[in-house]
């Protein structure tokens, strides 16, 4: 088996309950980023420029790079793409939809990204202007993107870790938590 292999299998294996807990620990550490921004604005009464979540309020530039924000959406992107294996039944279902969520998401990012390194603003705005920003305010978006990706995730990892009945978990990944489950993953797996 190869390295790239192995360390899929691993990560929907043995170290998937560990993935899954740093990988959620990045996406509450962004959805906690932009509920402050959230609060600063209509909470506080504070202007949008000068709402820039926490880490922002140290580094401005953070908050106006969207080089960062891309990143963020590749960084969902990829977790959920390499961790979906080891969901079945419901707690697939979610996850996958977050997925597919989160996929549009970062189309909108890569076409912000590419106005603000290429200087070329679309739509006639005078920065870069995502898709359904032509509808809906930069900051209420992406507070609602990001909902929309947690939430079904939030589901998924329920499902996952609580299986239903008749959803089997995968006999390599140990996260089921309902009784008798985790016997038969470690029988299956010694």
């Amino acid at each position: 088996m190869t390295r790239a292999k192995r360390l899929a299998y691993d990560l929907n294996g043995r170290w998937h309950e560990v993935a899954l807990w740093i990988f959620m620990a990045g996406i509450v550490a962004h959805m906690a980023e932009h509920a402050v921004q959230a609060a600063q604005i209509y909470a506080l009464g504070n202007a949008i420029p000068d709402s820039r979540g926490i880490a922002g309020q140290w580094f401005p530039w953070l908050a106006r790079s969207e080089a960062l924000h891309y990143f963020y959406a590749i960084y969902t992107l990829t977790g959920l793409v390499l961790l979906l294996p080891a969901f079945q039944g419901q707690a697939r279902f979610w996850w996958s939809a977050a997925l597919l969520i989160q996929f549009w998401h970062h189309l909108e990012h890569v076409l912000l990204l590419f106005q603000r390194v290429t200087g070329d603003f679309f739509f006639g705005e005078p920065v870069p202007t995502s898709i359904v920003q032509l509808v809906v305010p930069r900051v209420e978006l992406h507070l609602a993107y990001n909902t929309l990706v947690f939430v079904p995730m939030v589901i998924a990892l329920v499902f996952h870790f609580y299986p239903p009945a008749g959803d089997r978990p995968m006999p390599s990944c140990g996260c089921a938590r309902r009784a008798g489950w985790r016997s038969h993953v470690t029988a299956q797996s010694t």
